[in-house]
């Protein structure tokens, strides 16, 4: 839960405008993030509720990100960067619900879809500390969407072999 606070103020400066550190506040947020479930499991913490409460955390703060950056491109009244944004978030949540979603059915789901959380948050990054929010943006749905795409059929290839 720390991890998410820390990502609410990298959103806020991004909101602000001030995308570098912004930047800088996600990369440790996500580096927090990264290591909270092996720090769990090294100390014999680790739970199911926690791994959910994880996976919750991780969907809120690239939401919270990116609404950040809708602020900012409103803020400039660049609607196509808003709509960007916007994209951005339905097409990454969109790869985490079908994982989670195939795999409460019973399909193995890690492997598929080349385009997972960790690639987002490093594209995201990219994006924020160069300045080139608009493309990192782009990046995000094109991958999403070709990542979504790749877990719709594991989901339906393996589903139809269950079911046939």
């Amino acid at each position: 839960m720390a991890g998410l606070l820390v990502t609410v103020m990298a959103a806020y400066l991004v909101s602000q405008d001030n995308l570098l550190i912004g930047g800088l506040v996600f990369l440790f947020a996500s580096v927090m993030d990264m290591l909270d479930g092996a720090v769990a499991r090294l100390k014999g913490e680790a739970s199911t509720f926690g791994a959910a409460l994880d996976s919750l955390a991780d969907r809120l703060g690239e939401a919270v990100v990116l609404l950040g950056a809708a602020a900012l491109f409103l803020s400039r009244d660049n609607d196509a960067g808003v709509m960007l944004a916007f994209l951005a978030l339905v097409s990454s949540f969109s790869v985490s619900y079908l994982r989670a979603r195939g795999e409460g059915l019973g399909v193995a789901m890690k492997e598929s879809g080349l385009f997972t959380r960790t690639e987002r948050v490093l594209v995201l990054t990219v994006g924020l500390l160069t300045g080139w929010l608009v493309p990192a943006l782009s990046i995000m749905i094109a991958l999403s969407v070709v990542s979504s795409a790749q877990r719709v059929h594991a989901l339906w290839s393996n589903t139809r072999r269950k079911e046939g």
